[in-house]
């Protein structure tokens, strides 16, 4: 589908419409999407489109583009913002050597108008490109091109569906690589655009950062050390885009068909206005292929401290210690979960409530959560019962119920495929809880369930095995404050941009925590140092009852140095800050 491209001698033309393409407001930009016909950044988000900084496109091309005979395509091109950058680079190229035969530039896009004004772009940058409109996935790989280069669309999976999502799944299986239906958009993406590479080709895109921790993108991961020679990372401190919620970085792929290789060089900038100037890389060799990316992240002696911690026996992951699962779905939280004041005005019987921990986590950041604290929660106005007759409702129960009906309660998802609508399905009071969403600095907590209440998925409930159901329930809280689990929980879970860390069942079973032998030998410390970190964490002071949790745990019974322990908490409080420093506005 390649069509010859003479780069012309006009690199001043070509500089100018890139640069103005990073930034929406230029006049030259404006006119040339309403003489394509409009675009608006609503239908942009909604197509999962982003306008590319001219830093990061410049910087991956240079990369890419290493001799004006290559073929390179820019899939899924929008306004051709990495072809555009294709230009200079082999503009820059040609002023030092002409290898006679011109390079190909060829783009694919689905949106009509955005197709049209690439096209605008280009020839106003005296190049006649190729852009195919179309849709990437329907498009037989060719294994032509020396480089593949682009900002893949990003479109979460609820959003992904019916024939687009069959059709990418497809074109990821063309390579052997399997989604699920959990996959957002550009993982099959990237997969897909390998497969236009030529042997030993180049492949350079802008992909969330999700592909250093999602479950999904196991299989990709896999296959980029599989398939490619070198795989490079570039990771970035700040949001690259302000108006995305995801984070990002740069994937740089070298080799392809000439893999596997067991590590990838990773890169740090703070932003894309400083990639011009970005540090040495360092290498990160993952234990397997699919395993997450995340402890990259990690200094090397950070990583060797963690690494040897995890397999030396004292710690293990949160799974030995029991189950871990989501709480209940009502369907409609505001109608289901009451307060105690609610109740009493509408008559509820004993028989038609449950003990429920509120919607929401923030009164789970201590080592239990029990009666007295639910009580006063109630007395506070929060919702710390749920509507969940389990028999015959009283007859206020059923008026309630006949009140919800008026108001549409029963058509929601959740409650018209159940039957009766009005009862949640229950689980058990679990024996721990576990929040899931994390703001800021703070991290995942486990607390002790000793009110026994009803949790709602807002919350996750750990249901301890019954041989350590005491001492979990006693001093695992206590045990899982050390630096070590607070690492692991930002190398398990999922950074979102704005500063919060999620962390779903399955990464919460893989969360290190203290083995069952080091907690029942440290028991005693442990119980005699409780009040003092119950009310360090009850003055907000997470890290200051880390510490003492670190001098009984890491260093009493584990034999750990304290510059060793150190390393761990710096570690930490390098991770929190980039997780919260990437809810700031990049500078570029």
């Amino acid at each position: 589908m390649g069509v010859g491209v003479l780069v012309t001698t006009r690199p001043s033309s070509a500089q100018w419409v890139y640069r103005n393409l990073s930034q929406p407001q230029g006049m030259m930009h404006h006119m040339v999407l309403r003489s394509a016909g409009g675009d608006t950044a609503a239908l942009r988000k909604a197509r999962g489109a982003f306008f590319t900084p001219a830093p990061v496109a410049r910087y991956v091309t240079e990369w890419a583009v290493r001799s004006t005979t290559e073929r390179i395509l820019e899939p899924s091109c929008g306004e051709a913002s990495f072809l555009l950058a294709a230009v200079d680079r082999l503009t820059e190229l040609r002023g030092t050597a002409d290898d006679g035969q011109p390079a190909a530039l060829d783009g694919i896009e689905m949106h009509d108008a955005s197709a049209r004004a690439a096209r605008t772009l280009l020839r106003q940058a005296g190049v006649a490109a190729k852009v195919t409109v179309g849709d990437f996935f329907c498009v037989e790989p060719t294994a032509s091109y020396d480089v593949v280069i682009g900002n893949p669309p990003y479109i979460r999976y609820q959003d992904f569906a019916g024939l687009a999502r069959a059709r990418s799944r497809e074109a990821a299986l063309r390579a052997g690589v399997g989604l699920t239906n959990l996959a957002s958009s550009w993982a099959a993406f990237a997969v897909h655009s390998a497969l236009f590479l030529r042997p030993g080709g180049r492949m350079g895109l802008v992909l969330p950062a999700e592909l250093l921790s999602v479950n999904y993108a196991a299989e990709v991961r896999r296959f980029l050390l599989q398939s490619f020679a070198h795989v490079d990372l570039v990771l970035f401190t700040e949001r690259v885009f302000p108006d995305a919620q995801e984070d990002v970085l740069l994937l740089l792929a070298d080799g392809y068909g000439q893999g596997p290789t067991d590590h990838a060089s990773i890169y740090q900038a703070r932003n894309a206005a400083e990639l011009a100037t970005i540090a040495a890389g360092r290498t990160w060799t993952p234990p397997s292929p699919g395993d997450k990316w995340t402890p990259s992240l990690l200094s090397a002696d950070a990583l060797d401290a963690y690494t040897n911690l995890l397999s030396g026996g004292g710690f293990t992951v949160l799974e030995t210690w029991g189950d871990t699962t989501l709480g209940m779905v009502t369907g409609n939280n505001k109608y289901f979960a009451l307060s105690p004041a609610r109740v009493a005005d509408l008559g509820l019987e004993s028989t038609d409530i449950l003990r429920l921990s509120p919607p929401g986590s923030r009164h789970l950041r201590g080592l239990a959560f029990g009666t007295a604290a639910l009580n006063e929660l109630g007395r506070n106005g929060s919702a710390t019962w749920l509507f969940r007759p389990a028999g015959e409702p009283s007859p206020a129960g059923w008026a309630y119920i006949a009140a919800g009906e008026a108001a549409g309660v029963n058509t929601a998802y959740k409650c018209r495929v159940r039957k009766p609508w009005w009862r949640v399905p229950p689980l058990a009071p679990a024996d721990l809880l576990l929040t899931y969403m994390n703001a800021n600095a703070d991290t995942p907590r486990l607390s002790t369930n000793a009110a026994r209440a009803a949790h709602l998925n807002s919350v996750h409930g750990v249901y301890l095995a019954p041989k350590v159901r005491k001492l979990g329930k006693a001093l695992l809280p206590l045990a899982s404050l050390t630096s070590m689990t607070l690492v692991g929980a930002e190398t398990v879970g999922r950074a979102y941009g704005g500063g919060m860390l999620k962390i779903e069942p399955r990464e919460a079973d893989r969360l290190p925590v203290p083995s069952e032998a080091v907690v029942q030998a440290a028991s005693e410390r442990l119980t005699n140092m409780r009040p003092k970190v119950a009310g360090l964490l009850r003055s907000g002071k997470l890290i200051e009852a880390s510490k003492i949790v670190d001098d009984v745990l890491l260093v009493g019974e584990l034999g750990m140095s304290r510059p060793d322990v150190r390393v761990l908490r710096d570690a930490h409080a390098e991770l929190t800050a980039r997780r919260v420093a990437r809810g700031r506005r990049g500078t570029d």
